[in-house]
């Protein structure tokens, strides 16, 4: 049984934030504080947040402390900060991800560090694990920008499709305080759990058995990457705080090279 229970457990994960969740005088002092403990961020590209100014502040403040850069793509949608879905064509949704990863990876080049992955936001993020369809254009767009990129999205069936579809690498990605279904989707009808206990209880069954419980009270397995942690709530630092005490995180790209054996 122990035997068992050894091979399902987690040894690697990340842990992944968003950064640059500003815009001119709107600022988000708390994602800063949040950067002591993840492995990779996202930096937000201008559409649903960020300025030029904020991201580049953003890619600095993550170079300085040696941690992973990713994209964070959303709708163009300021007002509705990327909440509200939008209906696009394919090559439109293809020049929205195009421009925006581009955008990072202009600013990273300028300032000698490399983006390695690419996250949806908000409505995108929703719509990428529940339209295969469209997760797929994403997916497609991401590596047109680059065949090294990774693609962080939504853990369930309909990324690891979309991995295998298109060749991608993808990371598989949860919340622990989201509510999951049975099929492992979210159920957005129900509000976050913020209840720490809650959540690094949840977080020990994760790391030891790789599941986690649904709404029906069952257990679905997860082959999770990444973890998300957000910074919008009053506990959000006290909870990874309390997470790293549990595992230490490395970037995905990491995880990955270490386990073809070309690093220690």
């Amino acid at each position: 049984m122990q035997e068992i229970l050894e091979r399902k457990s987690i040894k690697n994960i990340d842990f992944n934030c968003d950064l640059a969740q500003a815009y001119g005088i709107y600022k988000n002092s708390q994602e800063i504080e949040l950067l002591d403990y993840v492995s990779s961020v996202n930096i937000s590209c201008g559409f649903h947040a960020g300025d030029p100014v904020t991201i580049k502040e953003a890619l600095l403040k993550a170079k300085e402390k040696n941690i992973a850069i990713g994209a964070h793509i959303g709708f163009n949608d300021i007002q509705g900060f990327g909440y509200r879905p939008v209906e696009l064509k394919e090559d439109e949704l293809e020049a929205l991800v195009i421009y925006q990863v581009g955008a990072i990876i202009s600013f990273a080049k300028a300032y000698g560090v490399s983006i390695e992955h690419v996250r949806p936001h908000g409505a995108m993020y929703k719509m990428a694990g529940e339209d295969f369809v469209f997760s797929t254009a994403i997916a497609k767009a991401i590596k047109k920008c680059s065949d090294w990129l990774v693609y962080y999205a939504p853990a369930g069936d309909i990324t690891t499709k979309v991995g295998d579809y298109t060749n991608i690498k993808v990371a598989q990605e949860i919340f622990l305080e989201k509510t999951y279904n049975s099929d492992l989707s979210i159920d957005y009808a129900i509000a976050d759990n913020t209840n720490n206990f809650d959540m690094i209880k949840r977080l020990q069954h994760l790391l030891h058995t790789s599941q986690i419980r649904n709404n029906l009270g069952g257990m679905n397995y997860v082959d999770v990457d990444t973890i998300h942690f957000t910074n919008k709530y009053k506990n959000s630092v006290e909870l990874i705080k309390e997470a790293r005490r549990l595992i230490t995180p490395a970037p995905v790209n990491y995880i990955n090279v270490k386990s073809s054996g070309w690093v220690d």
